[in-house]
């Protein structure tokens, strides 16, 4: 990807000058597993609605600011009312905005790495300190004692659950104590959530914390990264400030019309999170058993869409497993803390058979390499 210039890093503001444009190393493969998409066939049947949806819907109107229609469709479906959910563009947009309304100059954002690196980024674009709270080194738990202690010198805090790129959850009982240390507000990241179990999801403390907001997003369990659109549920007055500084018509009246057709359909694809959830246990088992044959793995358990996974020579593998076997995961060593670390998405049986294949050639083949 493109750097920018000397030139243009001079005229821009001084905070933003030494940032970079954002890199997912994404090149185009057979099976590309990197980036934590769903990559199951939409059910038939929510497709063909959405389809006509799209069919239905003018397009030389500019689209419902608020996206009220599907604004209360969730927010029948999750239990509230709703003026407790905004809808955005993706969820990206709800956590820059989340950081552009609530933190700022002078304000410090408690961070949970590793984790999502664009918490930080959109931190950095909105000139808020952050205060890095790091997770165990071997297990990627959150260190409860720290973050507790952290939480009051905060302003704002993330924790996402299940966490990408480790796959661990953060407790309720956790976001509740979190929730009363810090004096601002505390966003959980859901995007994950629907392959969790339902009970580790933290809205349930929504009406006893007025300072939660859950993030969810239509990009994962839904198959909808395409669409753009994710949303958030807090108290109304929370809500009012997310309203009140995002830009105008960021949905879009196409993606407005596909979310409320997939969100009325939501039932259907309950068997492909189910299918998913099942394959990231076989996956995870298999994992165990490479492990078991001698070579050098280690895995942690997931309640997402994806395992994290830790070998020798990561990059190398990656890197063949791309140009060999066209073949894509993500690759994670450059991370703090993620050291020889490989997310995997989990895919169909067929593209999980194809990387699990992969990865224990390879690896064998690295590990025999340096043994020779």
């Amino acid at each position: 990807m493109a750097q920018l210039s000397d030139r243009v890093r001079a005229l821009m503001q001084p905070h933003l000058a030494s940032i970079e444009p954002y890199d997912p190393n994404f090149t185009p493969c057979r099976v590309n597993l990197s980036a934590n998409e769903n990559t199951y066939p939409m059910p038939a049947a929510a497709r063909a609605s959405i389809d006509a949806a799209l069919a239905a819907t003018p397009l030389n109107r500019y689209p419902d600011p608020m996206s009220n229609e599907l604004r209360a469709e969730i927010a029948a479906w999750h239990g509230v009312d709703p003026s407790w959910v905004c809808v955005g563009n993706g969820g990206d947009e709800l956590l820059y905005n989340f950081l552009l309304a609530f933190g700022g100059a002078g304000r410090t954002l408690l961070n949970c790495p590793p984790c999502f690196s664009e918490y930080a980024f959109f931190a950095s674009l909105a000139q808020t300190k952050v205060l890095d709270v790091w997770r165990d080194a071997e297990t990627f738990e959150l260190d409860r004692a720290a973050v507790l202690e952290a939480a009051p010198k905060c302003d704002i805090a993330i924790v996402t659950s299940p966490n990408n790129p480790t796959g661990d959850l953060a407790s309720v009982e956790f976001v509740r104590e979190m929730c009363a240390a810090c004096p601002g507000l505390v966003m959980v990241d859901e995007a994950y959530g629907e392959f969790a179990d339902a009970a580790s999801s933290c809205e349930q403390l929504l009406s006893e914390c007025d300072n939660l907001v859950v993030l969810h997003t239509l990009s994962k369990a839904f198959g909808m990264a395409g669409t753009r659109v994710g949303y958030v549920i807090a108290a109304p007055d929370v809500i009012d400030a997310f309203a009140a500084i995002r830009q105008i018509y960021s949905v879009n009246v196409l993606s407005q019309a596909a979310a409320l057709a997939a969100v009325r359909a939501r039932n259907q694809f309950a068997p492909v999170v189910d299918a998913i959830r099942s394959e990231r246990a076989r996956v995870i088992e298999s994992l165990h058993g490479i492990a078991a044959c001698g070579l050098p793995l280690e895995v942690w358990e997931s309640g997402a869409n994806f395992v994290l996974v830790r070998m020798p020579n990561a990059t190398r593998v990656r890197e063949r497993m791309r140009d060999e076997k066209s073949i894509l995961v993500r690759d994670f060593s450059y991370a703090p803390g993620l050291a020889n670390c490989l997310r995997i998405t989990v895919g169909t049986p067929e593209e999980n058979d194809e990387v699990l294949a992969a990865l224990a050639a390879l690896l064998k083949e690295e590990i025999d390499s340096c043994h020779e």
